[in-house]
Order: C-alpha cells, then sequence, then structure tokens
C-alpha cells in the first residue's frame, strides 16, 4: 500500500515536471539557431544563391522571411545584441547585393519584394506592441521578441522595400514600354475601321516593325503574367494593386504621348479602336478583381483623348461639350489633338483655326500645368499596410533543398 502511494507521488510529481517542461517548450519553439561562424552561410544559401522560381512553386510564401525571422528570434532570446544587429545588416546588405547583380529579373524582384515586407510585417506582428499584436493567436503572442526593440530597423527595412517596389516597377516599364505602342495604337483590333488610310499622310515605318510583333492580346498576356508571379510569390493584395495601378498609368502615359506626337494617330477610327482596347484593359481588371485599385481612373487622359476625336468639332455647343468632357486633359493636350487631327476620307473636315481659338478662349482661365506629355516615369507613392499572418511559427517546415542543415530548431 505504502508503495503504491510512493508510486502515486511520483507519477504526480512527474507530470508537473513534464506540465512545467512542455511550457517551456511551448514558450520557445518557432526558433532557429545557428553558429555565428555560420551566418554567411545562411545568408548565401538563403538569399544570395536562392533560385526564386523553385522556392516560390513548391514552397510556402515567404519562406525566406519566416526563416530569418524565426534566427533573429532566437538571437534575441538569447539576449545577444551583436549577433541580432549583424543578422538584420547581413540580410539587407545581401538583398540589395542580389537585387544588383539580378535585378533586370522581373521575377528575382517580385520574390524579394515580397519576403521583404513578410520580413517587415514579421518584426511589427511579433513586436509586442499591442497595436500589431492585437490581431495574434494567444501562441503567436508567446512568440513576440523580448529584449529588443528593432524600430529602427523597420524604417530602414521599410526603406528597403520602397527601393525594390522601385525596381520592380522599372522592370515592368522596361518590358512594357516596347508593347505599348503597338498594342494600343499601332495593331487593329477591329479589323476594317481604319478604312482608308487618312489622306495626306506618307506611309510611316520609322516605329512600325516589319512584322507586327506586338498586340493588344500578348500585352494583356504580360499583365498576367506579372499578376500571377507576384500571387505565386504571396505578394500583399494591397500591393499587387498598387503595381496594377502603376502598370496602367505607364500604359495610359506612353499611349497619350505617342498620339500627341503622332498626326496618323489622330483620327475618328484611331479614336474607336482606343476605346475597344482601353475596353479590354478593363476587361481584364474586372477577371482580376481589381476595379477598384484605382487602374482605371489613370486611363482617364486616354480615355477623354479617344473621345475628342470622335466627338463633333463644329459648333459652339460642341467646344462647350469638348471643354467639360476633356476635364483630365491639359489645354495643351486638347489644342494638340485638335490641331493633329486627320480626316479620314474627304467627306470629313479638318477643325477649324475659328473652333480651336474657340477652345482655347474658353479653356484660359484654367489652372494647370502648361506640359504636353505625360511623365511617363511618375511613380506613385507606395506604402505596405500591415498584413499580419496566420501562420503558425513553430510549423514551419524546412526543405533540405534550401542546404540549411546547419539551422536548429529550439
Amino acid at each position: 500500500m505504502e508503495q503504491l502511494e510512493k508510486q502515486d507521488r511520483t507519477i504526480r510529481k512527474l507530470k508537473k515536471q513534464l506540465k512545467v517542461y512542455s511550457k517551456r517548450i511551448g514558450e520557445m519553439g518557432g526558433m532557429l539557431e545557428y553558429k555565428k561562424e555560420d551566418e554567411m552561410k545562411l545568408v548565401k544559401n538563403l538569399i544570395l544563391e536562392l533560385k526564386p522560381r523553385g522556392v516560390a512553386v513548391n514552397l510556402i510564401p515567404g519562406l525566406p522571411a519566416y526563416i530569418l525571422f524565426m534566427c533573429l528570434r532566437h538571437a534575441d532570446y538569447l539576449n545577444d545584441d551583436q549577433k541580432v544587429r549583424t543578422l538584420l545588416t547581413s540580410t539587407i546588405n545581401s538583398i540589395k547585393k542580389i537585387l544588383k547583380k539580378r535585378g533586370e529579373d522581373f521575377e528575382t524582384v517580385s520574390f524579394w519584394l515580397s519576403n521583404t515586407c513578410r520580413f517587415l510585417h514579421c518584426l511589427k506582428q511579433y513586436s509586442g506592441d499591442e497595436t500589431f499584436a492585437k490581431h495574434n493567436t494567444p501562441r503567436q503572442n508567446e512568440h513576440c521578441l523580448t529584449n529588443f526593440d528593432l524600430a529602427e530597423y523597420r524604417q530602414v527595412i521599410s526603406d528597403l522595400a520602397i527601393q525594390i517596389y522601385q525596381q520592380l516597377i522599372k522592370c515592368i516599364e522596361g518590358t512594357l514600354h516596347a508593347m505599348i505602342v503597338y498594342g494600343m495604337l499601332e495593331h487593329e483590333t477591329i479589323q476594317g475601321v481604319s478604312g482608308v488610310k487618312p489622306t495626306g499622310l506618307r506611309k510611316r515605318t520609322a516605329s512600325i516593325a516589319e512584322d507586327d510583333t506586338y498586340t493588344l492580346e500578348s500585352m494583356l498576356r504580360q499583365l498576367s503574367a506579372f499578376h500571377s508571379t507576384m500571387c505565386q510569390h504571396g505578394t500583399d493584395p494591397e500591393l499587387i494593386k498598387q503595381v496594377v495601378k502603376q502598370e496602367f498609368y505607364i500604359i495610359g502615359a506612353v499611349t497619350l504621348n505617342n498620339l500627341l506626337l503622332r498626326k496618323d494617330m489622330c483620327s475618328w477610327s484611331k479614336g474607336m479602336q482606343i476605346r475597344y482596347n482601353v475596353s479590354q484593359l478593363e476587361e481584364w481588371l474586372r477577371d482580376k478583381g481589381l476595379m477598384n485599385c484605382g487602374a482605371k481612373e489613370t486611363l482617364e487622359p486616354l480615355i477623354q483623348a479617344a473621345q475628342l476625336l470622335q466627338v463633333k468639332k463644329k459648333t459652339d455647343e460642341d467646344a462647350e461639350a469638348i471643354c467639360s468632357m476633356c476635364h483630365a486633359l491639359t489645354t495643351s493636350q486638347i489644342v494638340r489633338i485638335l490641331n493633329l487631327y486627320t480626316p479620314v476620307n474627304e467627306f470629313e473636315e479638318r477643325v477649324s483655326i475659328a473652333f480651336i481659338r474657340t477652345i482655347q478662349t474658353r479653356l484660359r482661365d484654367r489652372s494647370e500645368s502648361p506640359q504636353l506629355l505625360m511623365d511617363t516615369k511618375m511613380i506613385y507613392p507606395v506604402t505596405f499596410p500591415f498584413n499580419p499572418s496566420s501562420l503558425a511559427l513553430e510549423t514551419i517546415q524546412i526543405p533540405s533543398s534550401l542546404n540549411l542543415g546547419f539551422l536548429t530548431r529550439v
């Protein structure tokens, strides 16, 4: 009997110890330990030599960001100021290095934009700051950093994300630029609309490729490729919206500028062509659920230019209608289009000088920029709204393909 009681007491004691031990394990978890001498190996394998394609397709989005944060958590847990600082500095410098080396590759830039933002979100989500912690599960709140306030580093990483975003837009612009003039202006999407070539024009050969290299369809396919790559990389939905808005601004600005510089593009039929192409772009937005991201509005100057090519341009009433319709175009742009307007056939007349003067008189009190061309290099300011992750750090699996066998789960 006495022996049974003794055994009972031992079992209770062991259960109690197990509970304490389990709690301690629970409080830890979701951390990765590495030796200081392995830090260079960590950034080399996880950043410098990582191939985005393999990772993005097979693993959870943002995996490198989560792994780096779990390493940072352990350095914070050890209260090792130097380890925290060198890890953050090495991470930032390595991301900068890979972008310098492969900054023209959309896939690489998109991958690191997504991971830099996820790392920034992790630093906020697990900072212990009530503003960010309120979205966490109790388990996630146990994983908050305990020793260091990394607010200053958050600012540095946010600045880095802005640089990467601007680099991404440059990549997009470089790819789209060549497609826009052909896709939006030169390629006939509505067969036979242009009918006769505008009278009095010589055949242009300067910017028209012998074979129709690009079409509106190929440009839409390119937009879809950019979009699916960003989705695959786990890019924040709010950030994707900003990228798409910028893409549409570039399309609208490049198209309008070419229209303003080319007489052969200023005709009634070309106005119809542009409006059809714009409707296809809007259809693309609808299909992707992006009608409310502000992209459609960036096309307003182009839409109004297309309408201007199609409306009557004779009477005072016509002039009044044009002035109220073309609020997104500057006076110099309106006047330029009217001056360039070329009749498609002999039944149409050119716009009279008197009509153009009437327009100028009506618009003289407008306070606006005198510029004719749109700034195709303008980039809207980017923001990174906080986007917490529901992923539990302790559940993250590290595949052997990443060659991170020297990391120890804690």
